[in-house]
Formats: structure tokens, sequence, C-alpha cells
């Protein structure tokens, strides 16, 4: 695809998450707002571990940038199966060898917009948060009790100022 293709990608990305040229700058090790600009206009390639930055920060999927920009790195498997059969006296050995293509940038998935909240929101979150969240969705302790420690901790913490 063109640079300029993928330079949509990223202004898109970057509008969406809510970030100014500078802001998504910032979260990016060896760029800069013109960097950005230059790179949203097709006027700059970036390199593969910044594009996966620029996923990371603005929440998008690591294959979208890395397909649009051609970088995309794949990894091959080998899956050989050998099928033994027998008939009378004589024994037959087939052996097939089949290719899978995975990227190495993992998987994707769709996500709803109240999905896409979700996870805006948890990466709004502080870390007190983020881990009573991952204790509820992980079945440890019940809903109810985590929410009453946080409930009981915030009206100490009234009290106690």
């Amino acid at each position: 695809m063109s640079s300029k293709i993928l330079g949509k990608k990223i202004k898109q990305a970057r509008t969406d998450a809510g970030f100014t040229q500078a802001q998504l700058a910032d979260l990016i090790r060896g760029l800069s707002a013109s960097d950005i600009s230059r790179a949203e206009r097709g006027e700059k390639e970036l390199e593969r571990d910044q594009l996966i930055a620029i996923a990371k920060a603005t929440g998008v999927t690591q294959k979208s940038l890395l397909e649009a920009a051609g970088t995309k790195k794949t990894t091959t498997a080998k899956k050989t199966t050998t099928t033994t059969k027998k008939t009378g006296t004589t024994t037959k050995k087939t052996t097939t060898t089949k290719k899978t293509t995975t990227p190495s940038s993992g998987t994707s998935m769709k996500v709803t917009a109240a999905e896409r909240k979700l996870v805006e929101r948890y990466r709004e979150a502080d870390a007190k948060t983020k881990k009573v969240v991952n204790e509820i969705l992980k079945g440890g302790k019940s809903a109810e009790a985590l929410l009453s420690g946080l409930v009981g901790e915030a009206v100490d913490a009234l009290f106690k100022g």
C-alpha cells in the first residue's frame, strides 16, 4: 500500500484516540510532532517498532498499520501428519506437510463500540482499579466483595481527610 494510505490510517487512529500530533509524538520514542505530521502526509516512512508503538498508543490493531506500511512480518510453520495404513501384508506410509503463515504481530479482533469504550476506560484507570477489574473478570473474588472493599476505602479516606 502507499505511504499516503498509511498516513491516513495514522491520522485517523490519532484523532480517534484524541491525541494531537505533539501528544502522540511524546508517547513514541524517536518521533517529533513534525515526524508525525510528515508521516500522516505520506512524506516520511516510519520504522516497524514506531508503527507498533503508534498502534498501542492509539488503540488500533498493529496489523492494520503494518499491512498498510507493507512491513507485515510473517512466520511460517510446518505441520506434518504421518498416516500408516496396513492392508494385508503391505504397510503404506503417507506423509503430508502443510505450511501455515501467520502474522507475527499477533491476532486482531473486531470490537463493538461498547467494547472499545471499556478498553478506553480501562486504559484511563489507575493501577488499583485495573487490579480490581482483573480480579472481577478472572472470577477470583465476587464483584460485590471487591466493590465493597473499594467503597469502604473511599469512605475511610473521606473521614480521615
